[in-house]
C-alpha cells in the first residue's frame, strides 16, 4: 500500500510541478496550461504511452487533467471499436460522463450552500 501511495505522490507531484514551471516561466495562461494537459493526456494515450504510466502510478496519473485526456481518448477508442465512426463524437463524453456529472453536481451544491462575496 505504501509503495502505491509513494508512486502516486511522485508521478502526480511531477505532473503538478510541470504545471507550476509553466505558470512561473512562461506567459501561458492557466486555462491554456490546463487545456494543454488534457491534450497532452490524449496524445500520450494515442501513442500508447499513458497506459503504462497510469498502471504504474494509479491515482497519481488518473486524477490530474492528463488522466482526463487519457479517459477521453480511451472512451473514443472503445466507442469507435463498438459503434464505428459515430464513436468519435460519443465515446469521450460517454466515458467521462460520471466525472463530469459529479463536477457539475458539486459546483451546483457549492453555489447553493455558500454566499457570493464581492472581491476586495
Amino acid at each position: 500500500m505504501w509503495l502505491g501511495l509513494l508512486k502516486a505522490f511522485l508521478i502526480g507531484g511531477m505532473i503538478c510541478a510541470i504545471g507550476q514551471v509553466l505558470i512561473d516561466y512562461t506567459k501561458l495562461t492557466p486555462a491554456r496550461i490546463l487545456t494543454g494537459f488534457v491534450v497532452g493526456g490524449v496524445l500520450l494515450s494515442a501513442l500508447g504511452l499513458y497506459e503504462p504510466i497510469a498502471e504504474f502510478a494509479g491515482a497519481g496519473a488518473s486524477v490530474p487533467l492528463t488522466g482526463f485526456g487519457h479517459l477521453l481518448a480511451e472512451g473514443v477508442r472503445k466507442a469507435i471499436h463498438e459503434d464505428g465512426l459515430i464513436g468519435i463524437f460519443t465515446g469521450g463524453m460517454t466515458a467521462a460522463s460520471g466525472g463530469i456529472t459529479a463536477a457539475l453536481a458539486a459546483g451546483l451544491l457549492a453555489a447553493l450552500l455558500f454566499k457570493k462575496r464581492a472581491k476586495s
